[in-house]
Formats: C-alpha cells, structure tokens, sequence
C-alpha cells in the first residue's frame, strides 16, 4: 500500500510497480500529470489574440471561415478540446439546458406513447432557441428522488404530471428556477367544470374532467349502465387494486382524480351507478390487461369498461379476447389520450393534444426565460368513436 505521502498518480502508475524496496531514487520519484493544454497556449502558437481563438469557439462570426477553420486545426494539433462547458456556463450564468421532471421509472418515457408526444412537443418549442433538454427521473432507487432536481445543471424546470408533494418537483421548486407545471393541480369547481387553480408557476393542461364526462356520456347513449373504470395511479405509492372512497379522497395525482370525477359527473343519474374501480400501478398493457381481468372477474356484470389511458385500454381488449368477451358485442371499451396506435385497433378514445400541450410548455418556459408571464393553458379533450363501442347486447 502508498504512504499517505504518496501521490495517487504514483500509486498506480507502471514506474511505481516496478519500484524495488530500497531504491531511493525510485521511491522518491513524482509523476505528475501533463499541464492541460489552454486557450493561450493555442494563441501562442497561431500568433493571434486570445481573444481570437475564443471568438472562434463563442463568436463565431467575427472571424473569417478561413481563420476559425485554421484555429480549430491549431487547437486540435496541440489537443486542445475547447473552453470548459460548465466554466461557460457559469460565467455566462445560462447552462441552456431544460430539467424534464418525469416522476415515473426513466425507462417509461420512452414505452409510453404520450409521454414520447409530450416530449417531442417540447422538443420543438424550444429547439429554434438553441436549448437541450435533461429528462430527469424520481424513481430510482441509486439516489433519493429529489437529489436529480437539486443537482441539476438547468437554467429551468418544465414538470410532467407530478403528484402533489412529489419529492422531485418539490425539490424542483427549491431552486427558484423558472419552471412550468403540467397536468398538475386540476380540479373540479364547485358547478362541476375543471378549474385552474391559482399557481406561483404557469400551468399547461388539459380537460381531463370534460373528456371523461363525454367518454361516460357515450357509454350511456349506448345503454350502458354497468361500468367499470380502469384507473392509473392516484398516489405514487405502487398501489395496485380496488379503489376505496379512502383512496379516493387521499388521491394526489390530482389530474387523474378529476378523470374520475369526471366519469361520475356523467354517471350519477344511471340507474347503476356504483363505477367499480380498479388502479393500475404501471401504465402498460400488460398492467391493463391484468387489471380488467381482476375488475371483470369481481364485477362479471360489467358491460363496458373507461381506461385511463389507450395503454390500459390495449390491456383490456387483450383481457376481453382470453375470458372470450368479443368486443363491441359483449364489452365495450373507451381509452383516453388517442395515441397513433388507438385508430389501428378501432379503438373509441378521448383525444388530448399531447404533442401540443409539450409545445405549450416549452413556450411557457421560454417566456418565464425572457422575464415574462405566461397564461395558465387548459386545452380542450374530444370523443374520437371507433368500433370499439356498441349498444349493449340486450338493447339490440
């Protein structure tokens, strides 16, 4: 083992293995690291300002194609690799990079088809303005959830459907930075319609409770009284099962709490009204698949199931063809978000514009950036009907 007294570079270096007990010239040697070649040392050797070679790199056209062209070879000659990003930023006080919070498993992002939408949208609202985004996950379980906000190098946050007192958006907010909350803080008013609270941040969203209003309305038009809802996460708890009245009140996903809200504002004057709900931890088919097979099973006089998403929507067609349900015939389902998949499986859904409530976002935040106040944004929901509805058998 090295003393304390010896350098690391030492330490692990060949010459160091191959040092013999005794020898003091060896023991005694230092290897020290090569000096790091610097923005001088290239001016130096073109015979040109400093300022010169750093006009190349941030000021590009105040040079000659000719001069930038024969400074990049000097530099690349002498190895140098260009000014220090995160010394640049710090001086020019932008890092021009966007924080994503996405409070779900990173993988998810990119397996969910609206979550693809909503970031592409972003993507293009703020690409013309030479701005990157850090898609930053609070689920992991290498580093506590809030720890991706605090130490991220971002000049702002824009905030994906996070629960209230996510840990990762409220360490977010901890930073003052400018920041744009979407799908966040919905509710229902007290005549029933969807509201946008009063916020310290702009908020992006949709009408998550009209859209399920129309999804239930339709349902009823076919004759539909026994409905089941196949519902995603209303706490960031993992919880899959049976939603109790308990549940429902502690909800904080509160955009998916006003998606229920809204199915029970068209359903309170059915006959059968209970709308037996079941919770989805993952929004995946497979997840959605397992979830109508346990509600179908307790409930086996549902006629017609409302998913919370195409995803879970894909699991229950999945679901209906292995307890030999034909869909529209024996189960109608209605999905919500309208994915590019939905319309190939004749699927009726609830359309949101996910790719343009991203590009709503990314202009918010770019606003927030030029100090100015954006408008809270709440976007309309349609009903799209496919063939995965149909009147019930009974009523011909």
């Amino acid at each position: 083992m090295p003393s304390a007294k010896t350098p690391l570079s030492a330490a692990l270096s060949p010459e160091s293995e191959a040092q013999q007990p005794g020898d003091a010239a060896a023991e005694g040697a230092r290897i020290l690291p090569a000096r790091r070649t610097t923005l001088r040392d290239v001016a130096l050797a073109l015979g040109v300002s400093v300022a010169t070679v750093s006009n190349a790199y941030n000021r590009p056209d105040q040079l000659s194609p000719d001069l930038r062209e024969r400074v990049f070879e000097q530099a690349a000659a002498l190895g140098y690799t260009g000014p220090d990003p995160l010394a640049r930023s710090l001086r020019r006080g932008r890092t021009q990079v966007i924080g994503v919070l996405y409070d779900a498993p990173l993988a998810y992002a990119f397996a969910d088809p609206a979550a693809s939408l909503f970031l592409g949208g972003v993507a293009h609202a703020l690409q013309d303005a030479g701005l990157s985004l850090l898609l930053l996950s609070g689920r992991s379980e290498a580093a506590p959830a809030g720890d991706a906000a605090r130490s991220a190098s971002v000049d702002g946050f824009i905030s994906y459907a996070a629960a209230h007192g996510s840990p990762l958006l409220d360490a977010a907010l901890t930073r003052n930075l400018p920041t744009v909350l979407v799908d966040h803080l919905a509710r229902l008013g007290q005549s029933g319609t969807q509201q946008v609270p009063e916020s310290a941040h702009p908020i992006i969203g949709i009408n998550d409770t009209d859209g399920a209003r129309l999804a239930a309305e339709h349902l009823l038009t076919l004759g539909h009284t026994a409905i089941g809802v196949l519902g995603l996460p209303l706490r960031a708890d993992g919880f899959t099962g049976t939603v109790t009245p308990e549940r429902e009140r502690r909800a904080t996903n509160t955009h998916i709490l006003a998606r229920l809200q809204g199915y029970r504002a068209a359903l309170q004057e059915a006959p059968h009204s209970a709308l037996p709900t079941y919770e989805v931890a993952d929004n995946t088919p497979g997840g959605g698949q397992q979830a109508a097979q346990e509600l179908l099973t307790q409930s086996p006089d549902i006629t017609a199931l409302l998913c919370m998403s195409d995803v879970l929507a894909q699991g229950a067609l999945a679901a209906a063809a292995a307890l030999g349900l034909r869909v529209p015939e024996e189960l109608s389902l209605i999905g919500f978000d309208d994915i590019p998949s939905s319309a190939a499986l004749s699927l009726t859904t609830v359309r949101q514009p996910t790719a343009q409530k991203g590009e709503q976002a990314g202009r918010a935040l770019l606003a927030l950036l030029a100090g100015q106040t954006p408008p809270n944004v709440l976007l309309p929901t349609t009903l799209v009907v496919r063939g995965s509805t149909g009147r019930r058998a009974d009523q011909g």
